[in-house]
């Protein structure tokens, strides 16, 4: 199993960045996530593709959504350079799943499944430190000193999409536009669905065991 091309799809506080760098260290691939891909892109030149602006940091450094066809273009261009890879947070709609189809193919399709109220409790308790960025959770990861980074000694903020109406929106948004995705997939032969309820460590063992299978 040499470089193994893995989708891991999940709602907001399911995980997926914890357990993406697991896989990116226990199998060697490159972690691909849109934001990653769109910040190293941000002056790519999409002047081409009949878009508002020229590059996609135009869009970003004013708050605005950057067009499906550009994140494709990007994401694809990711994708294309890597010797393989785990993809997270894409695609987030079916148009871009189908696209996703057209660029490669997955060996292995992973979803962690983790009810709302754990995701509000997970998401609603993160504290990040608002100098150097590292997380923190009030009840499962918490800082030596309260409020205060054992990185950095930064202060620990709670960011404004963790507030529980903020997370709650969040939620419903990934349920009208991602869950039909996870759907969309349950019938590929390289789909597994993961308890993702249980311990950092206890979701990895499930993960790893389920890569070593499909892939």
């Amino acid at each position: 199993m040499s470089n193994p091309r893995i989708l891991l799809l999940g709602p907001p506080g399911a995980g997926k960045g914890t357990q993406s760098s697991n896989i990116v260290e226990a199998f060697g691939v490159e972690h691909v996530t849109t934001g990653d891909a769109l910040r190293s892109n941000k002056e790519m030149d999409i002047s081409d593709m009949d878009t508002k602006y020229d590059t996609p940091g135009e869009y970003m450094d004013r708050g605005e959504l950057v067009p499906d066809a550009v994140v494709n273009a990007i994401v694809e261009e990711a994708l294309t350079t890597a010797d393989g890879f785990v993809l997270d947070g894409y695609p987030r709609n079916l148009e871009q799943a189908e696209e996703l189809e057209g660029m490669t193919d997955l060996d292995a399709i992973l979803s962690l499944s983790v009810g709302e109220e754990e995701l509000v409790d997970r998401l609603t308790g993160r504290r990040v430190c608002d100098d150097c960025g590292t997380n923190y959770h009030v009840e499962f990861n918490q800082p030596e000193a309260d409020g205060v980074c054992d990185e950095c000694g930064g202060e620990l903020v709670q960011r404004e999409d963790d507030t529980e109406e903020s997370v709650r929106n969040r939620l419903e948004v990934f349920e009208d536009n991602t869950a039909p995705v996870i759907d969309h997939y349950r019938d590929h032969e390289g789909f597994v669905e993961i308890d993702g309820e249980g311990t950092p460590d206890e979701v990895w063992t499930e993960l790893k065991a389920a890569i070593e299978r499909k892939a």
